[in-house]
């Protein structure tokens, strides 16, 4: 985009609301993103095509999301009337012991998908290429929070997963919007995964853009703890990944952040399988210390990591957390590869 004063900047157009921008339209941009220096969202966004508007769109059903802003969308909830699936999640009220995985950051997970898969190909009788889920693989259906980014739209890994055929559906909780499937909560969104989307696996983490303050209570992943209890109370079987790093530069993200101690320590009142990765030295150490507490009301499960790096690598998507690829914090992702191959063994 050019703006006003002649320079130029990368900005976002989401066609569904706000139409399809052409070479030489005026556009209205919102460059928060952009006078903040974000890392995840280095975009401007478009508002409004003023001299172009798009047509009203058909009332796609009755939900509205991203409610009360100018850019408020209107959408067919899996579980409001007239859904084809709300007689099912009316009546729902289990997903039937499905294992499901919960994540603090969005980064999480392709690696927690490259995980499940290694451990579905390991036991697959016939050989599959490894950017593919193996025959027979099971189904994973991502449930996305509405902590970060609301539209799904954002996230450039959800549309290179489903394109490999690693997702079979994304479902949008809360304010997010965009997904396959929306729904009303994440309670709803986890329903309709199991009983819409015919997941055998959830993944539950919020979309592209974290936030956090420094403090024990001030950031977004917060809602790991509730996605652990919403889990639970449905009858699914809570695997609670761990955010670490051995190259994050900020003390209380080294080892086990402290989103994870707060998110599954405090906020979590449901057990959970917690995923400690079987790790190298000093850090293994470090992870196994600050992990101790969490046994008080969890189960902390050891996985081994070997082979996993090998399959992180194969991952269709690229592999980014806070700016660092796979080989500048391989323990980040081999936690949440590790996540993925527990929750495997549960099926």
């Amino acid at each position: 985009m050019v703006t006003a004063d002649g320079g130029q900047c990368r900005a976002l157009a989401y066609p569904h609301l706000v139409g399809s921008p052409r070479v030489g339209d005026r556009v209205l941009l919102n460059t928060t993103a952009l006078d903040l220096g974000l890392g995840t969202g280095g975009y401007a966004l478009v508002v409004a095509i003023p001299d172009r508007l798009p047509p009203d769109p058909g009332l796609a059903g009755h939900i509205v999301k991203c409610r009360y802003s100018p850019l408020q969308a209107t959408v067919a909830s899996a579980d409001e009337q007239g859904s084809p699936h709300h007689d099912v999640l009316r009546d729902a009220v289990s997903v039937d012991g499905m294992p499901v995985v919960v994540a603090d950051l969005h980064s999480a997970l392709p690696a927690v998908l490259a995980g499940l898969y290694a451990a579905a190909r390991a036991g697959a009788t016939s050989s599959a290429s490894p950017a593919s889920p193996p025959p027979g693989a099971p189904r994973v259906a991502y449930v996305m929070q509405d902590g970060a980014a609301l539209p799904a739209w954002f996230s450039r890994t959800v549309a290179g997963l489903r394109a490999a055929g690693w997702l079979a559906a994304t479902i949008t909780t809360g304010q997010s919007f965009g997904g396959d499937l929306e729904a009303v909560t994440v309670h709803s969104g986890l329903l309709a995964a199991r009983h819409a989307a015919g997941a055998d696996v959830a993944v539950v983490s919020q979309g592209p853009g974290n936030l956090g303050t420094g403090t024990r209570w001030g950031f977004s992943g917060v809602a790991a703890g509730e996605a652990v209890n919403a889990a639970a109370v449905l009858g699914g079987r809570p695997v609670a990944s761990l955010r670490l790093s051995s190259a994050d530069p900020r003390e209380r993200h080294r080892g086990i952040s402290h989103h994870s101690l707060t998110a599954y320590g405090r906020v979590a009142l449901a057990p959970a399988d917690v995923v400690i990765p079987v790790l190298p030295e000093p850090l293994a150490s470090l992870v196994a210390a600050q992990a101790a507490p969490l046994a008080s009301r969890h189960r902390l499960v050891a996985v081994p990591a070997d082979g996993l790096e090998e399959a992180l690598r194969d991952c269709p998507v690229g592999l980014s957390t806070m700016g660092r690829g796979l080989d500048e914090d391989l323990a980040y992702f081999l936690a949440a590869a590790a996540a993925g191959r527990h929750a495997a063994s549960l099926l």
